[in-house]
């Protein structure tokens, strides 16, 4: 049967429901060959501090697993990713009822959002918290309810406050990007206590590593205590694993599995898998990124002091600062081949992003931000 011109729709954006029309894409950071191209700019002359990515790169037993995992392309991966799933319960006690992979940690968000959330229901995160919270509650259809922030960090008590009947899920990170605050043990502990049982808790630990050992949480060992806690970690940090996404969470079974119907099948590749299971027992490379990152980020702090501008103490491997005209500091850094991130998205118009590099890089970054202040 022939449309009519009665039946036509005007705009095929018409079709999708308002709250995915409405939906703003993530901006990622802006990659090395863009500017590049942008400015004439040759690629080995431009330093990217803007995606929070390990400067050392990619753990060398992972890249020994991905030499010889390529030899098998041909075959699909392993979609229950058991290798992988066996080592994280070797590493953290856990069992593999309780591990949910992903296409980086972002996926992970995805699947708990997808099995929880719906149009009727609410989440809550933070004001100033990751971008991709917002979003995720969004794709569901449900309501996101932000809290707001007390000096750039979570407000735990603010949080506590929005959550109401219809509240299915809450989001925290510990540390938060792009602000790099710190919850303290304690004080996330009470907050899980408070919780209503029936509201999903997602902890997302993607920078974990980076925590000195004294101020980390416990927070696997409260999986029992909690089941309704999910927590997400991620190899593409500390791990120098970013290109090829490898996430997952560890959760009560019950919640771990309704994740796992939602997930997309085969969502995590073969290279991935290899390379996440190796590099998991790479412990001198994750010692070695954690120290580079404690003595670049006493680099960067000093020589921000030095400089005058202001910056939020960060627990991650990144550092936010305050800058005047920052749209304009961000451009002129761009022309000096050096590429932050700009987060005025975040309400932190005033702010740029550094991810700290290699001490080379970071001094390069100090000068470049001198002579952007000056011009």
């Amino acid at each position: 049967m022939k449309n009519s011109a009665a039946n036509r729709v005007s705009d095929l954006r018409d079709l999708a429901p308002a709250y995915i029309r409405s939906i703003a894409p993530y901006q990622p950071g802006k990659p090395i060959a863009e500017l590049a191209r942008e400015l004439g700019i040759h690629p080995d002359k431009i330093i990217k501090l803007a995606s929070n990515e390990n400067p050392l790169g990619v753990s060398p037993l992972a890249m020994r697993a991905i030499e010889a995992a390529i030899a098998d392309l041909a075959r699909y991966p392993d979609g229950n990713g058991f290798e992988l799933k066996q080592a994280l319960c070797k590493r953290y006690g856990v069992d593999m009822a309780q591990i949910v992979l992903g296409n980086g940690s972002n996926d992970v968000l995805n699947s708990a959002a997808r099995a929880f959330l719906a149009p009727s229901l609410e989440a809550v995160y933070s004001q100033h918290a990751f971008a991709i919270y917002a979003l995720e509650i969004q794709y569901t259809g449900a309501t996101g309810v932000e809290a707001p922030a007390r000096e750039y960090a979570h407000d735990l008590k603010a949080m506590l406050a929005a959550i109401t009947p219809r509240t299915r899920m809450v989001f925290l990170a510990n540390p938060n990007n792009p602000t790099g605050t710190l919850i303290t043990a304690a004080d996330l502990h009470a907050f899980l206590r408070q919780v209503p049982s029936n509201v999903i808790v997602v902890l997302d630990e993607a920078y974990n590593e980076y925590i000195p050992e004294a101020l980390r949480s416990d927070s696997l060992a409260w999986l029992a205590e909690f089941p309704n806690l999910i927590v997400t970690r991620t190899f593409s940090k500390a791990y120098g694993l970013a290109g090829l996404r490898v996430g997952y969470a560890f959760a009560h079974p019950d919640v771990a599995d309704l994740m796992n119907r939602v997930r997309q099948p085969f969502n995590v590749n073969s290279i991935s898998l290899a390379a996440a299971a190796a590099g998991l027992e790479d412990h001198e490379f994750v010692r070695r990124s954690f120290e580079l990152n404690q003595a670049g980020m006493r680099q960067m702090t000093a020589g921000l002091t030095k400089l005058g501008v202001d910056y939020i103490p960060s627990a991650g491997n990144f550092v936010s600062i305050k800058v005047t005209d920052a749209a304009g500091v961000f451009q002129r850094l761009l022309q000096r081949g050096v590429i932050v991130r700009p987060i005025a998205a975040y309400q932190m118009p005033d702010f740029l992003r550094v991810s700290i590099g290699l001490e080379a890089e970071n001094a390069r970054f100090l000068d470049a931000l001198k002579q952007s202040l000056a011009a």
